[in-house]
């Protein structure tokens, strides 16, 4: 057994008694300074609410039969917390899982920290709180059985939901201890479990929302409804454009309609149901005047060129004497790669409930970042924010889209002019024509060899439209590089953009994990060994700070390329398989990928992709196995096919018909694979995303000799008869 002192910071606190005679446990836990470091570091580029938010506690509760309620505080958006963070709650309790409730809570930063989904950080930053949690209720009932039975509480264990004395052969049940346990002193030290002693945590549990999403009970936000609410769309203006004109009268003559609001250069459309409010939307009579520059995509492509060209750039990081290494190489390798905007298109249209009124408002809905929901509203009314609730939803997906709080404040503009509890709801034009972007960006790799293969200089320019940094200046091949220069341009413009899943990431990783293959290739070497002698050299002779962990990169590389045969693994027809590797490291975890492409009628078709990743401790194989797969099939679909294209400021896809998704016969076979070690958990929601652009460009590229260096592939000359 594990003894962990408490915080002096903070203690655990008991709270009360439940109803009905439980024990209503109110949990304080000691804060991770590490992990919340850790947290910001990973999300540098979104909101700083959000990246700085490393606070977090919860409530566990158990009722006289027994029934353990544990309230997860983070938001829901299918990444599977709402059942990860009670299974680490219930492992350190000995709880049966059959007797666990989980419950969501609203936003109460009185009560429980960090309240937000997002950079695959509520697991690293809750692990020790949560099983601290667990573990202490569990010390408790110990206390108050030992006590029943006047034994010493050494000679007593506990099972399933049960402490035993095994002396005497008795057992109570957590419930009949329930209330005795509640006038126990809280411990000031608890012992945590050997995770080789795990039982629970490991294990493959089902999500506990599966039973509602199947039999579609109400569950997401856009089921939520309140008699007498009414509905809201809005008209937005594109980007560069501002509010001249509006003749309502036809829309506000319509059945059902309630009133045509406009605030903001926005226009909205009130009543009393959907179909109304759209159809009146639609006979609205708009003029807009150009107030900024209009976007358009070429003028995109033009400022591209400019800034790697430019001499005007941000250094990142650099290591030794770049020029000398360049001049004095026996080869140099050279190419561009470039990843467009896209849109988050969350499944479930953007949505939120707002009830303003004299004492306060109310908020109902889908948001990540729920604190920041309730911060800008509280300013936006100019009031206290804790005159604000906010009550949570799942979210039908979000990817960083919910990470704003832009619809949220739309809902309590609308109720505070037409006085009423509204619900604003956009269409997914409205969404993928007016929401939020990932950056676009072009990369410039440069790299020197010397006459033995060995990469003895490298340069990457990162240019940007609305990203900042586009680097990650630390990653590898940092370290293990002797002439490095990393540097980076960006260019601002009115298109508003955000987090997208695995920000920056999710677009480097394939640029320069395709790099990488080039420079092996040019070398002569295996992308595999050439990738291992990289980090051997880095480990032996380290150039300038290294932020990842060797080991454990190496470790996900020979994972992956021994489970896919890598080198040895032929088709049917007895010839070799293409295979593309990639691996990256993001959100503190490291994830390596093989992609195969076979050849089927002439064309090349995606068909497995193999996935190691090293997470640390893995708490729900269910949910950790798709967190994985989905990462993988979203990263290979983007790649191929998603894209937003600007002219005279409007964006040219606005749905599906226009915005191409990868298909469910399009998805490969995705074998996952987990490193296992007792690190602490680290993310999981996002880093197997990156790897997956560039391990089926590789792929495709063993396959048809066709280097693909912009996304997406699927609209590339060089990918043209690709399936």
């Amino acid at each position: 057994m594990q003894t962990v002192s408490q915080s002096s910071r903070r203690s655990f606190l008991k709270i009360a008694t439940a109803a009905g005679g439980g024990l209503l446990l109110g949990f304080n836990w000691a804060e991770s300074e590490a992990v919340a470091s850790a947290v910001v570091d990973a999300t540098a580029s979104v909101p700083t609410a959000f990246a700085g938010g490393a606070d977090f506690n919860s409530y566990l509760s158990i009722n006289p039969q027994g029934i353990i309620t544990i309230f997860s505080p983070n938001p829901e958006v299918g990444q599977g917390i709402k059942t990860a963070f009670p299974i680490i709650v219930a492992e350190e309790l000995d709880a049966d899982w059959k007797k666990v409730v989980v419950e969501q809570a609203p936003l109460d930063t009185k009560k429980f920290e960090r309240q937000v989904a997002g950079g695959s950080g509520s697991i690293p930053h809750s692990w020790q709180r949560l099983r601290k949690a667990g573990a202490t209720a569990r010390q408790m009932l110990v206390l108050a059985a030992s006590k029943r039975w006047n034994v010493p509480a050494s000679e007593c264990s506990t099972e399933n939901g049960f402490v035993l004395h095994t002396g005497s052969n008795r057992r109570l049940s957590y419930g009949d201890l329930a209330s005795e346990a509640s006038q126990i002193t809280v411990p000031t030290d608890v012992k945590l479990k050997e995770i080789k002693d795990f039982k629970l945590i490991g294990s493959t549990v089902k999500n506990v929302d599966n039973p509602k999403i199947i039999t579609g009970k109400p569950l997401f936000g856009l089921d939520f409804y309140r008699e007498g609410m009414l509905f809201a769309m809005l008209q937005r203006p594109a980007f560069g454009y501002k509010l001249k004109s509006v003749d309502s009268k036809a829309a506000k003559s319509m059945s059902g309609i309630v009133d045509v609001v406009t605030f903001d250069n926005n226009v909205a459309v009130v009543g009393k149901s959907t179909w109304q409010v759209k159809k009146a939307k639609d006979a609205l009579k708009i003029e807009w005047e150009k107030a900024d520059v209009l976007e358009s995509t070429a003028d995109h492509n033009r400022l591209f060129k400019e800034m790697l060209d430019s001499s005007n750039a941000t250094v990142r990081r650099k290591d030794g004497d770049v020029e000398t290494a360049f001049k004095n190489a026996a080869k140099v390798v050279k190419a561009e790669y470039q990843c467009p905007f896209l849109p988050h298109n969350p499944l479930e249209p953007m949505n939120f409930f707002a009830h303003v009124r004299e004492d306060g408002a109310e908020l109902v809905g889908p948001t990540q970042t729920p604190e920041l929901a309730r911060n800008e509203t509280a300013k936006l009314l100019g009031i206290s924010p804790d005159k604000v609730s906010v009550e949570l939803t799942r979210m039908g997906g979000g990817f960083g889209r919910r990470l704003k709080a832009d619809y949220v404040i739309e809902a309590v503009q609308v109720s505070k002019l037409v006085k009423a509890p509204v619900k604003v709801i956009w269409t997914r034009e409205d969404d993928m024509t007016g929401g939020s972007y990932r950056p676009a960006v072009r990369y410039r790799f440069e790299a020197a060899l010397d006459a033995q293969g060995n990469m003895v200089g490298y340069k990457l320019r990162g240019a940007s439209i609305n990203a900042g940094n586009a680097t990650r200046e630390d990653n590898f091949p940092s370290g293990a590089v002797d002439n490095l220069l990393i540097d980076s341009v960006d260019h601002k413009s009115p298109i508003t953009t955000g987090p997208w899943r695995a920000p920056i990431t999710n677009f480097l990783a394939f640029a320069e994990q395709s790099f990488i293959d080039e420079v092996a290739q040019a070398a002569g070497k295996d992308p595999v060994q050439f990738r291992l002698e990289l980090l051997d050299k880095a480990k032996q002779k380290p150039v300038g700070a290294i932020k990842y962990d060797i080991d454990r990169m190496k470790g996900v590389i020979e994972l992956a390329a021994e489970k896919s045969g890598w080198g040895k693994k032929k088709g049917a027809d007895g010839k070799p398989v293409a295979q593309g590797f990639s691996v990256y490291f993001s959100h503190r975890s490291y994830v390596a990928q093989v992609g195969e492409v076979v050849m089927q009628k002439g064309k090349p078709v995606l068909q497995k992709v193999y996935s190691a990743a090293d997470c640390g401790v893995v708490v729900n194989q269910s949910g950790a196995q798709q967190q994985v797969r989905g990462c993988v099939v979203d990263g290979i679909g983007h790649a191929m096919y998603g894209n937003i294209t600007f002219k005279d400021g409007v964006p040219e896809q606005k749905n599906f018909n226009e915005f191409r998704l990868i298909r469910l016969n399009e998805i490969p076979e995705v074998e996952v694979h987990f490193v296992q070690n007792e690190i602490e958990p680290t993310g999981l929601g996002e880093p197997s995303l990156p790897p997956a652009g560039g391990a089926i460009a590789n792929a495709l590229y063993k396959a048809t000799g066709k280097r693909l260096r912009s996304q997406p592939f699927a609209q590339q000359e060089e990918f043209k008869g690709v399936s």
